[in-house]
């Protein structure tokens, strides 16, 4: 049975580089989950790289189909973009390769309802504040238009999508740090993906 290792994580806490590690680690030979959505695509961007994209009505028809995981909506001023987790054939449990996703607490749950406990492991990654707090700040600082506020609020959201009391609800135990060399991080993950 293929398994679906399910990366999450406060913001700033690395996700996005151990991912690209994960990804490329030729003995792990993970393989990414692609996200469904109904924005337009960008340039450079390829449907069934970067995202699957689709239309209202096909969104629509695999809602009905049951095959909807998890999804959100951003309400933005050229209308309503979707981003969904779509149960096509790449994720079936049949397939020989095991699969990795970047996600939230909250759809770590969703997927978890959906293909069962067995199928869906948790790498759950955690930075101590003041950390995590100075590496965004960093990050921001070097963005065109630094938005000291939006950080802010990040940092009250995951406070509040990652509390204690969620995280025991979905059966987060083992955590992974994230405080030092982020090669160490890496490999505490990748010996937790080889012990499956």
């Amino acid at each position: 049975m293929s398994l679906i290792y399910f990366l999450m994580g406060k913001s700033a806490s690395g996700k996005d580089e151990l991912a690209k590690r994960l990804l490329s680690d030729k003995e792990l030979d993970l393989k990414p989950v692609v996200l469904y959505t109904t924005r337009p695509k960008r340039e450079g961007e390829k449907d069934g790289r970067e995202y699957n994209f689709i239309n209202e009505k096909e969104r629509l028809r695999l809602k009905e189909q049951g095959r909807v995981i998890e999804e959100r909506v951003y309400h933005t001023v050229s209308g309503d973009w979707y981003y969904l987790t779509v149960a096509d054939e790449k994720l079936s449990a049949d397939t020989p390769d095991d699969f990795f996703v970047i996600n939230t607490l909250e759809a770590f749950v969703r997927y978890r309802e959906y293909f069962g406990a067995d199928r869906v492991i948790p790498l759950y990654v955690e930075v101590s504040p003041d950390i995590r707090k100075q590496r965004a700040l960093e990050r921001e600082k070097r963005q065109e238009n630094p938005n000291i506020k939006e950080v802010e609020r990040r940092f009250k959201a995951d406070n509040e999508d990652f509390s204690e009391d969620k995280l025991a609800a979905a059966g987060i135990v083992k955590r992974f740090s994230n405080d030092g060399k982020i090669e160490e991080c890496f490999g505490e993950l990748k010996a937790e993906i080889m012990s499956y």
